[in-house]
């Protein structure tokens, strides 16, 4: 009898461990930011870009980021943000393709997420190429795109990084149609991530039409929203924080555990002009 119990156990251990081995592998969260930097402006006094990229830098690492879409930075700030030798980032310049120009980079953590691959299009009538879109005039307006393999897990997923026009409201329209078009193509079905500076509130033409095919991390989190509603301070620490113009957006794939805008300052400054915002996301 002793022996019947004792080989009983062994064999459900063995099943115990066989059942642990096989289970799916969860996965563990990804806090994921878009942080629009405000580009590199000498005019800008007290909050040059110099004085502030360490204030940035800190609150990407304090909050511990793990992805984030960026938005404005020029090629020194780029460079500034790659010195964080824990991430790894892929994007190019709006202006040639290459390192002139505004930049919607995407980061990440290199010990956790390799880059299977990446690329950028234009929000116009020819994403190919540097442009124009529609009734755009002052920019030229781009977004960049990255295929990460999470390394815990071996499961991939794409992250968008885009920024829309400020003046054309034709342009930020078509924009929304594009990228989600766009998405479509180059993800077939992948889960993905959008984030950006949308230069959109959310009752508008093309918020809506954003979430017609993914999901606005502000609603759709477990938890409450933390933080101010409104994304735009303008360096004004007394600003109403009213409208959110900076959006993180979600396929089916993901569910969002956390939502919050960061509303950091030091020494009653801001890091930049627009705050932070960032979700905890689990890719299901």
């Amino acid at each position: 009898m002793r022996m019947m119990f004792s080989l009983r156990a062994r064999v459900s251990a063995f099943a115990m461990l066989v059942a642990i081995a096989c289970a799916p592998v969860m996965a563990a969260p990804i806090n994921v930011a878009t942080y629009n930097l405000r580009y590199n402006n000498a005019g800008d006094g007290a909050n040059v870009w110099p004085a502030r990229k360490e204030m940035v830098k800190s609150l990407i690492r304090y909050h511990e980021f793990d992805i984030f879409g960026t938005q404005e930075g020029l090629a020194d700030q780029i460079a500034d943000l790659a010195q964080m030798e824990e991430f790894d980032h892929v994007g190019v310049g709006r202006d040639d393709g290459k390192s002139a120009g505004e930049h919607s980079a995407i980061y990440f953590r290199k010990s956790r997420f390799a880059l299977q691959g990446k690329g950028d299009f234009w929000l116009s009538e020819t994403p190919d190429r540097p442009s124009f879109g529609w009734d755009a005039t002052c920019c030229h307006r781009l977004a960049s795109w990255a295929r990460l393999r999470d390394r815990s897990n071996g499961r991939s997923f794409f992250v968008f990084s885009v920024h829309f026009d400020h003046q054309g409201e034709q342009a930020r329209r078509a924009s929304a149609d594009l990228v989600l078009r766009k998405l479509a193509e180059i993800t077939r079905g992948a889960p993905a991530i959008c984030v950006g500076d949308f230069n959109s509130t959310p009752e508008t033409v093309q918020i809506q039409t954003m979430a017609t095919a993914m999901r606005d991390a502000f609603r759709v989190s477990a938890a409450p929203p933390y933080g101010p509603v409104g994304t735009f301070n303008d360096f004004h620490l007394d600003a109403a924080m009213t409208e959110r113009i900076d959006y993180i957006f979600v396929d089916r794939h993901f569910d969002v555990q956390k939502y919050a805008v960061l509303s950091d300052s030091l020494d009653r400054r801001y890091p930049s002009d627009h705050h932070p915002v960032v979700a905890r996301l689990i890719l299901k």
